[in-house]
């Protein structure tokens, strides 16, 4: 069977339009019907396409981003690799700053697509020097012809799900969606998506996933950070030790805190019970999701759209390493 005979004029016009699959065994014991977005069928294998593709374009439209410029941008792999393949197709040179937290598999790919990689500590404040915010802004100010791309203050992130998963996820469910999980990182998909949906249907609930050691959740229920909440954590793209522009938290109506440990075993769940090899994200919004249904937040007539950000290949030497697992009390006996 050929699910698609198109064929396209280069990579980039294959980011978009996931599917949507139900999910069966992981959730039989949940109220409701579960479907997964799997935003791992794009090109650079996360929903990152999305809203590289869309800010690069909207640069290119304003004239401040030319062939042969510099693109610089803070990551923790994704958004990175994304950047790096628009950039390979379209003739632009890549500079990244990562945190030490991404997988050593991540920052190889990276080089790999062409990027410079500047590896940056994690557990220091946003304002360090040293973090991978400001020697991002550092390089832009030091390299001629770069621009910034600033995915977590930037409104197009948001944009970008605004015009795309959204109307994905409400036309593949029909229309019948009634809540939606999605990871908070830059807070871009869960804003714009959600903000599409609640505008189809205000009593659509997009509910958050935040990491233990992380200051979302916190700043969500009292318009207050605290610095309190930042502990070190390893999850990768999940939650934030500063409060991301690119979030929309009027559109989120909960949070719900995660475990390094629980979503690493819930990634591995997925892929016995499920055959779908995602990344530690996709576990912690699997773990978030049985954690909102033993809250109650679901009943049998519920339509639950989980999105699930990225594919596992990224940690092979992570939570698919028996021995990474072993080395921090993850694995189960």
């Amino acid at each position: 069977m050929m699910r698609n005979k198109n064929v396209y004029n280069n990579i980039l016009e294959l980011i978009g339009e996931t599917p949507m699959v139900k999910l069966n065994r992981i959730t039989e014991d949940l109220n409701g019907t579960f479907y997964a977005k799997l935003e791992s069928f794009n090109p650079g294998q996360s929903a990152k396409d999305r809203i590289a593709m869309h800010i690069i374009e909207n640069a290119e439209q304003k004239g401040i981003l030319k062939k042969g410029d510099t693109i610089v941008e803070t990551t923790s792999g994704n958004t990175g690799f994304s950047l790096a393949m628009i950039a390979l197709v379209k003739g632009y040179k890549c500079i990244l700053s990562v945190s030490d937290k991404s997988s050593q598999n991540k920052i190889d790919i990276l080089k790999t697509m062409g990027a410079a990689v500047h590896v940056c500590p994690a557990n220091v404040p946003a304002d360090d020097p040293q973090s991978y915010y400001e020697v991002a802004k550092r390089i832009q100010k030091e390299t001629p012809n770069s621009i910034y791309i600033n995915q977590y203050f930037n409104e197009l992130n948001i944009e970008a799900h605004y015009a795309t998963t959204g109307p994905e996820i409400w036309k593949q469910t029909n229309g019948k969606v009634t809540h939606i999980v999605v990871a908070s990182g830059t807070g871009g998909t869960i804003s714009g998506t959600g903000k599409f949906l609640k505008e189809q249907n205000p009593n659509i609930k997009v509910l958050g996933v935040d990491a233990i050691g992380s200051v979302l959740k916190k700043y969500h229920e009292t318009g207050e950070f605290d610095a309190n909440e930042i502990k070190p954590y390893k999850i990768e793209g999940l939650g934030k030790n500063l409060i991301p522009s690119a979030t929309d938290f009027d559109v989120i109506d909960q949070y719900e805190k995660v475990s390094d440990k629980e979503a690493a075993q819930s990634s591995r769940a997925l892929v016995k019970q499920e055959g779908l090899f995602c990344g530690y994200t996709s576990g912690a919004v699997i773990q978030a999701t049985k954690q909102y249904a033993s809250k109650n937040f679901f009943n049998e007539n519920s339509v639950v759209v989980v999105i699930l950000p990225d594919h596992g290949i990224r940690y092979m030497d992570k939570i698919y390493s028996n021995s990474w697992m072993s080395t921090n009390g993850f694995l189960k006996y």
